[in-house]
């Protein structure tokens, strides 16, 4: 659709793809907060997504009965037994994993709606957006709108920089404060005076990397899955009535739809993946050294 329109209005392929690359972000005055800093459509679908997360959780939740369950109720008790398998194997404290369990579970719900956005095409939502920027008085050609908030590093980032929080907070709730501090000193080369300097040091390479590690890996499998939609979407749209430009048109809907199959596949394992090592790196605050 946008790709078609992009040849239309003499955009390149170059262009094409910057053009759906580009966030969404305020132009107003900066005032007292500037917020043009923001991906305003990272944070719009994120927070529908995570309001249809919340929903879908109560909406299973609601319907529970203890009778046969239904399709539905089926398919959330599966996920609910899977998730409270991989929790127990992992955090060995009950108490914790009373929080630690339903947080696994909505990350994994989560992140899989956030990443399932990149089966949309590609062109769809930005067309309507431009559509209504259009339609408000605003030249549709700067109507700029990204649609898997995953493939904004500051949003994966966001998710794996609070996960780090989160063990933070049970690395002192388990340990204490004394007891953390201690261990920040003494782990992993041993309590001595003269270690010290490097135990803190491998302690903060260790929490760091985890953290770019963890976001890291859910944008750059994300980030590079919209860039093949991308390309696939500018065969559809530089199609002729030619033999170069059938064949065009006929990779594009082969490669399309081959690329979409095996996409659902890294969607729900970059998702598994995320909720696993959220699991370990929280089991990990709960062990002593």
């Amino acid at each position: 659709m946008a790709a078609e329109n992009a040849a239309e209005h003499g955009q390149t392929a170059g262009e094409y793809i910057v053009h759906h690359l580009t966030h969404l972000q305020s132009h107003a005055p900066k005032g007292v907060a500037d917020l043009s800093v923001f991906n305003l459509d990272s944070i719009l679908f994120s927070i529908a997504l995570g309001v249809i997360t919340c929903w879908f959780l109560w909406a299973a939740a609601r319907k529970a009965t203890s009778g046969v369950p239904g399709r539905f109720q089926a398919a959330v008790e599966f996920l609910l037994e899977m998730v409270d398998q991989q929790a127990k194997g992992i955090v060995h404290n009950a108490q914790s994993r009373k929080f630690v369990g339903p947080l696994a579970l909505t990350i994994f719900v989560w992140i899989l709606l956030l990443n399932a956005m990149d089966l949309l095409p590609v062109d769809l939502l930005p067309w309507v957006w431009g559509q209504a920027y259009g339609a408000a008085g605003g030249d549709p050609h700067h109507a700029y709108l990204r649609v898997v908030p995953t493939a904004d590093l500051s949003v994966s980032m966001a998710f794996s920089v609070t996960v780090l929080l989160i063990c933070i907070y049970y690395n002192i709730k388990i340990k204490g404060l004394g007891g953390w501090v201690h261990e920040l000193f003494t782990a992993p080369f041993g309590n001595h005076w003269a270690l010290y300097p490097f135990n803190f040091a491998m302690q903060m390479v260790e929490f760091i990397a985890k953290t770019v590690s963890h976001g890291m890996r859910l944008f750059g499998n994300m980030y590079a899955g919209e860039l093949i939609f991308l390309l696939i979407a500018l065969m559809g749209g530089a199609w002729t009535l030619s033999a170069t430009g059938i064949l065009l048109a006929l990779g594009h809907i082969v490669a399309g739809t081959a690329w979409a199959i095996f996409h659902i596949l890294i969607i729900t394992l970059q998702a598994f993946v995320f909720m696993m090592l959220t699991l370990v790196y929280v089991g990990q605050a709960h062990d002593h050294h």
